[in-house]
């Protein structure tokens, strides 16, 4: 099916995945609406995700709808199936997907590790400048300014009669 999707959202009741897309064939928008059955507040959104995607059914329309996007879509019918608001589900998506300069990756366990790292690389595809965009420079030299002096740390100042 040769289809191209416009817009990706969620119903809560009875729960579903709605997905507005444009058939190119008659050029006619279309909504599909997806059941989301066997789906609790205990469930994982990622899992729930990739079945919904790789469902026959609805693999031809879903082709051009991210996994991120559906597990966000997830994560809101989990977040209203414990009660929350839409505005604190959104908080809780917010923190997990960002990830916080100052907190100290050595402490997590592996699973959130690798959810952190995914998460800061996704970051750096999204800003890293390729050769085919308009705004790359090949060499940049960039001179930083030196208002202040130079501060000596102490392990640099012991002179070299030591060894």
């Amino acid at each position: 099916m040769m289809c191209t999707a416009k817009k990706c959202g969620i119903r809560f009741q009875p729960p579903a995945i709605i997905l507005i897309y444009e058939n190119e064939m008659k050029g006619k928008s279309r909504q599909r609406i997806m059941p989301v059955r066997n789906f609790s507040k205990y469930s994982d959104c990622s899992r729930a995700a990739e079945q919904l995607k790789n469902n026959p059914r609805h693999k031809g329309y879903l082709e051009q709808v991210s996994l991120k996007q559906l597990e966000k879509l997830f994560s809101f019918l989990r977040g209203n199936l414990w009660g929350q608001s839409l505005a604190e589900t959104m908080e809780q998506i917010q923190r997990e997907t960002t990830t916080d300069p100052e907190e100290d990756l050595n402490k997590l366990d592996d699973k959130e590790l690798a959810k952190r790292k995914s998460i800061m690389d996704e970051l750096f595809e999204k800003n890293q400048k390729k050769k085919d965009d308009p705004n790359f420079v090949y060499d940049i030299e960039v001179e930083f300014p030196q208002d202040e002096q130079l501060q000596s740390c102490g392990w640099d100042t012991e002179s070299a009669e030591e060894f």
